[in-house]
This record gives structure tokens, C-alpha cells and sequence, in this order.
């Protein structure tokens, strides 16, 4: 069973349609054996989100909350294939984490496989965007051996998105979008991050739909960058400015 130390991709009441508190996440997570949580809420362009002085605010929340560290941030809005986001970069300087995804609601470009890819290459050429959140969504077709590529020439982390494996989960095509991915990143030797994108706390650490994939890969364990605290942290574009 793979074991991560920290979840770098969850959500709070916050983000508008997820269901536990911050207190809540910490505590599940500590529960969970974890040594560090990532809350990462959704940007202002989501519907039902927060706005921006929640996260110009987040540095008055302690970072350290029992056993648990705390890495305070966002999930990013790609906007379009300029790789534009809904937080300007006086923000992004000051979070912990930051996760850049597209979103039906918040893309406003066409759905079409160069302009996806266009707008993942531009966003991770952002020196604070640290991960490209579920990239497997088939509704939005990308080259993923050009997105490997560059996200190993910037840093930038890759997301294997457990709640996109989920039975039931809306993202298209998802499983074989991510072993393609896998399979470029372990050509590359590009890091990737696994996470739940939970928007509950009972979700907090479950990679259990990950896991079958990692197995037919034989993913190195040595580019999975969350199953240490440390290894995550040293891992983040911004820490390696």
C-alpha cells in the first residue's frame, strides 16, 4: 500500500463545495498518520469560492497545528492558453503551495488539444506555480509528452489525481490519460505528486485508486515527491528560487 506523508491537494468549507473545516482536515490528517496537509482552496474565479483577501490573509494561521504542518495555499484557475491565473503573483508569492488546474467553469478558451497544451506550458512558466492539478481530464486534451517535458524543465510538480480514478468521478478517460503521463514522466524522470483532492476529511491520504497504476508502471518511487514531507518541500519550484 503507498504511503504518502502529506497531501498536497485538499479543500475546506472555504472553497464552496467541500464539506469540513480546517480544524477538521488537520485533525483527520494527524489521525491519518501524516506529517504534514496541504490546504490548497479554491481561487476567486470558482463559483461559490472565497476571494482574495482570504488568501492574502492566510499568514495569520499558525503552520504548525498539533503533529501536523501546515502548507497554506490555493488551487489555481487557468484561465485561458496564456497561461493567465486568477491570483496576481503578490499572492502567489506569499503561500506556501500553489496548484494551477482547468476548470469547465473557469477556462475561458477553446477546449481544442494545441490551446490546453499551450496554456499548461505558459502556466508552468510561472516561478510560483508549484503543481499542474489533474491534467488527465480527457474534456481537455493535452500532449502529454510535451507537458512532461517542460514541467521537467521548470520544476513544476505533476499531479496523479486520486478523486479523478474515483468510480463514478466526471473527468474523462482519466486512467489511461494518467499512465500516459506516468509513462513519459518516468522517460523524463519528471517528479510527480499524488494526491486526493479531497473535499472532505474522510478522504485526507486515500491514494488507494492510485495505487493499481503505479503498479502497472513500476513507477520509481524516487519521482513520487509527497511520500516525504521533506522530499515535497524540497521539491517546490518556489523553494528552489
Amino acid at each position: 500500500m503507498i504511503k504518502i506523508e502529506i497531501d498536497t491537494h485538499t479543500h475546506t468549507l472555504v472553497s464552496g463545495h467541500a464539506y469540513s473545516t480546517m480544524k477538521e482536515m488537520t485533525q483527520a490528517a494527524e489521525e491519518k498518520g501524516l506529517k504534514g496537509l496541504a490546504i490548497t482552496d479554491h481561487a476567486p474565479d470558482m463559483p461559490g469560492s472565497t476571494n482574495i483577501f482570504y488568501f492574502q490573509n492566510l499568514q495569520v494561521v499558525p503552520r504548525k497545528r498539533g503533529a501536523i504542518e501546515l502548507l497554506l495555499g490555493s488551487e489555481l484557475n487557468i484561465r485561458n492558453e496564456a497561461g493567465e491565473v486568477d491570483l496576481p503573483e503578490s499572492v502567489l508569492k506569499s503561500l506556501d503551495i500553489t496548484i494551477a488546474s482547468i476548470h469547465r467553469p473557469c477556462y475561458k478558451g477553446e477546449a481544442e488539444k494545441d490551446r490546453i497544451t499551450k496554456a499548461y506550458l505558459r502556466a508552468m512558466e510561472n516561478p510560483y506555480i508549484d503543481i499542474i492539478g489533474h491534467p488527465d481530464d480527457g474534456r481537455y486534451p493535452v500532449d502529454y509528452e510535451e507537458l512532461v517535458k517542460k514541467a521537467k524543465e521548470t520544476g513544476t510538480l505533476l499531479e496523479v489525481n486520486n478523486s479523478s480514478l474515483r468510480p463514478g468521478g466526471f473527468r474523462e478517460n482519466a486512467r489511461d490519460n494518467i499512465l500516459e503521463m506516468l509513462g513519459y514522466c518516468k522517460k523524463y524522470e519528471a517528479m510527480v505528486v499524488l494526491n486526493t483532492d479531497a473535499h472532505v476529511d474522510a478522504a485526507i491520504a486515500d491514494c488507494s485508486c492510485i495505487e493499481e497504476l503505479l503498479e502497472e508502471t513500476d513507477f520509481p518511487k524516487e519521482l513520487i515527491a509527497n511520500l516525504t514531507l521533506k522530499r515535497l518541500k524540497a521539491s517546490l519550484k518556489r523553494t528552489k528560487k
